[in-house]
């Protein structure tokens, strides 16, 4: 309980704090919040979800910047769990960043 009530306190800082936090940070807080639920985030876990790719694997399937404009439009792809996101572009600069920190 301590240890989850800590890393939410964590993303809260990175959440209100974003100019202090890099691209990179600010994309795997995104990421934490939004995909780890499904996706593995990191360079070595298993995905929650069994049929989700981990994240780090995203680039073995398409070129990471070709990302940016299925993040603009929607992604509507994948599994019949995953919510469609529409991201900002500071959001899609943001997660971006942190993908090719996993390639």
């Amino acid at each position: 309980m301590l240890q989850h009530a800590l890393r939410q306190a964590l993303i809260g800082l990175f959440l209100i704090t974003p100019a202090l936090a890099t691209a990179e940070q600010r994309g795997k807080a995104f990421a934490h919040a939004n995909c780890a639920r499904c996706h593995a985030i990191d360079r070595a876990s298993t995905s929650p979800l069994k049929i989700a790719p981990p994240l780090r694997a995203l680039h073995q399937r398409y070129p990471i910047e070709s990302l940016g404009e299925a993040l603009a439009e929607g992604i509507t792809t994948g599994h019949a769990d995953m919510p469609v996101f529409e991201l900002s572009p500071d959001q899609i600069h943001d997660l971006l960043s942190y993908l090719k920190t996993l390639e």
